[in-house]
């Protein structure tokens, strides 16, 4: 019998055509994900999976599955999967690294000029027809440029969100569990400082850690008392790296300026509040959201699972040491 695999969401056709190529697909064309009942069926006979980071892949999932080989996230987090689980089955975790880095800076900085010049709510107001025209004390905002930006988690995308930091001449802190190479801090003109330092110094505070028990919730009510009054707050992380509720509290009595979101503690829903207040911007988790970007994660993460249904490492295993004899 042939190996088989469960594509569990609608993804790119391009990534569909890649694991057809090369193995039985069972394929579900629904941009939602399955029931965890309903994946447990449809996984049992199945030796890989594609999967979304709205697929919830912890233990009882894969013991309902007893041929699964590989599970393949179309993501770069995999917070989702129960990674430790896997790896006790010798089942190998894939994610998508590097191939959302730019796009995911790009919408960061999206939300940066966004909440600075208040351009979604500047749009509303003229689309409203309330608008009687130019008047030097209308629609104040923040500078961006020579402003302080903080950039909390200093990964692949915090770089290239410094990097794009340069052409605005700002000054840049950053704070990681890791710091940075020197030569690294000078091309970018990163400065390593406390987390403390950062909130309490930065214009911009934009999050960039990844998913995990010792990051839930690392902004939370002491973090935005210690922010600028005029500071922002941006995340395009994971949703519960914020106290969703601590923020809006902090919106409501002016201890930042704003914020931008992109992602939230309990998606698809978010604190209603956040809905009503002006000098918020929230977007549906887009941040990855570009016709390229987006078909190459389907890609890659078609590519990872073929290669390990093939006996091979699969090209971004976040746990290779089960194939260590």
């Amino acid at each position: 019998m042939g190996k088989k695999i469960l594509i569990s969401q609608k993804i790119p056709k391009e990534a569909v055509e890649i694991a057809r190529n090369n193995f039985e697909v069972d394929y579900n064309e629904d941009e939602n994900p399955l029931p965890p009942e309903e994946l447990k069926k449809r996984l049992k006979d199945k030796n890989g999976i594609v999967c979304l980071l709205t697929d919830i892949m912890n233990g009882e999932v894969m013991d309902a599955a007893p041929n699964l080989e590989v599970i393949s996230n179309v993501a770069v987090g995999y917070d989702n999967i129960d990674v430790n689980a896997a790896t006790e089955r010798k089942i190998a975790v894939t994610n998508t690294p590097g191939v959302l880095t730019d796009t995911t800076a790009d919408l960061a900085w999206s939300l940066i000029m966004s909440v600075a010049r208040r351009i979604a709510e500047a749009d509303k107001h003229m689309r409203s027809g309330k608008w009687k025209g130019w008047g030097v004390m209308q629609w104040w905002g923040s500078d961006v440029h020579h402003a302080t930006l903080g950039i909390l988690g200093f990964g692949r995308i915090g770089k290239v969100v410094a990097k794009r930091a340069l052409g605005f001449e700002m000054k840049v802190l950053y704070h990681d569990a890791f710091r940075a190479p020197e030569e690294e801090e000078k091309a970018l003109k990163a400065t390593f400082v406390s987390k403390e330092i950062l909130l309490k110094e930065s214009d911009f505070v934009s999050v960039h850690v990844p998913l995990m028990p010792e990051t839930v919730h690392i902004i939370g009510e002491n973090e935005l008392k210690m922010m600028k009054p005029t500071a922002f707050l941006i995340n395009t992380s994971r949703g519960p790296t914020v106290d969703e509720k601590a923020l809006v509290k902090a919106l409501k009595n002016k201890e930042i300026a704003g914020a931008g979101l992109d992602v939230y503690e309990k998606e698809p829903v978010m604190e209603p509040e956040l809905a009503d207040m002006d000098n918020v911007v929230v977007l549906p988790h887009i941040a990855s959201a570009s016709i390229k970007t987006r078909t190459r994660m389907g890609t890659m993460a078609a590519e990872n699972c073929v290669a390990a249904l093939k006996e091979e490492i699969p090209p971004a295993c976040v746990n290779p040491e089960i194939y260590k004899k």
